[in-house]
C-alpha cells in the first residue's frame, strides 16, 4: 500500500459500497490504515468476513461489514443508517460497487437492462441521498463515485454497463452543483483496466493484456491499490477546492 498520509481522514466516518473485494477491498483497507472509521456494504458474506478478519489480524482494527443487496433500496438505506449509528454521520461516501458483465446487444432484455442499472447506477444516487442529511448538518462532506474509462474508450462489449458508467459522470456533475452550497464535494474516479482476481478469472488473456499495456503510457499492470491514493486525495481536505471533476486513473491510455 503506497498511499500517503492524510491526517484529516483520521476519525472520519467512511462508507464504501462494494467494499468486500477487488478495488473495494483495497479502499476499505486504505481508509482503515488512515485511522478512519470504515463501514462497507457488500452482498458476499464469506468474502467480506474474511476481509474483516484479515484486516483485524494485520491492523488490530476491523471495518463494519453491512450485508445488503444494493438493488434493494430499503436495505441500502438501512445499511447507511447503521453505518451512521455506529461510526457517526457519514462524512465520506465512496460509491464503488459495480458489476462489469459482458453482454451482446442482441441479448439485452428490458429486465436485464434494468437489473444492470440497479447495480451500476441507481445505488449511487440513493446512497448519496441517504448520507446527505448528515453531511449537510455537519457543514460538508466528500462523495466519490467510481465510474470507468470503458465508456470513454468506446468499449463495445457491455453497452448497459458503459451507459451506466457514463451516467455516473452526469450524476456527479449534477449533484456537485446541487450540494456545493452545503460544502459537500462530489467527484468521480475513472479507473482503467485494473487487474483484479475477477478480471483474471473472466477476461484477462496474455494477448489482450499485452495489447492494452501497449496503449498505456505506464508499462505495468494496474492493481486495486492504485485506486487508493486518488480516492484518499479526493476524500481529504487536500482537495478542498475540487468538485464536479472526474479523475482518470488509467496509466495513461487517455
Amino acid at each position: 500500500m503506497a498511499a500517503g498520509v492524510f491526517p484529516d481522514i483520521e476519525g472520519a466516518s467512511v462508507l464504501i459500497t462494494g467494499g468486500g473485494s477487488g478495488i473495494g477491498a483495497a479502499l476499505t483497507e486504505g481508509f482503515l490504515r488512515q485511522g478512519a472509521n470504515v463501514a462497507f456494504i457488500d452482498f458476499a458474506e464469506d468474502e467480506s468476513r474474511a476481509l474483516c478478519q484479515k484486516l483485524h489480524d494485520a491492523l488490530g482494527r476491523t471495518p463494519l461489514f453491512l450485508q445488503a443487496d444494493l438493488r434493494d433500496i430499503a436495505s441500502l438505506r438501512q445499511a447507511a443508517a447503521e453505518a451512521a449509528d455506529v461510526n457517526g454521520p457519514v462524512s465520506v461516501l465512496v460509491n464503488n460497487a459495480a458489476r462489469d458483465d459482458r453482454h451482446a446487444i442482441e441479448e439485452v432484455t428490458p429486465e436485464y437492462w434494468e437489473d444492470n442499472h440497479a447495480v451500476n447506477l441507481r445505488p449511487h444516487f440513493f446512497a448519496i441521498q441517504a448520507v446527505v442529511p448528515g453531511m449537510k448538518a455537519a457543514g460538508g462532506g466528500s462523495i466519490i463515485n467510481f465510474t470507468s474509462t470503458s465508456f470513454m474508450i468506446n468499449h463495445g462489449g457491455m453497452p448497459a454497463y458503459t451507459a451506466a458508467k457514463g451516467g455516473i459522470v452526469g450524476l456527479t456533475k449534477g449533484l456537485a452543483g446541487a450540494l456545493g452550497p452545503f460544502g459537500i464535494r462530489v467527484n468521480a474516479i475513472a479507473p482503467g483496466w485494473v487487474i483484479t482476481e475477477r478480471q483474471k478469472a473472466l477476461w484477462v488473456t496474455d494477448e489482450g493484456l499485452a495489447s492494452h499495456l501497449e496503449r498505456q503510457c505506464l508499462k505495468r499492470e494496474l492493481v486495486a491499490d492504485d485506486m487508493v491514493g486518488p480516492c484518499l486525495f479526493l476524500a481529504s481536505a487536500t482537495s478542498s477546492a475540487i468538485t464536479a471533476q472526474t479523475l482518470i486513473v488509467d496509466g495513461g491510455v487517455l
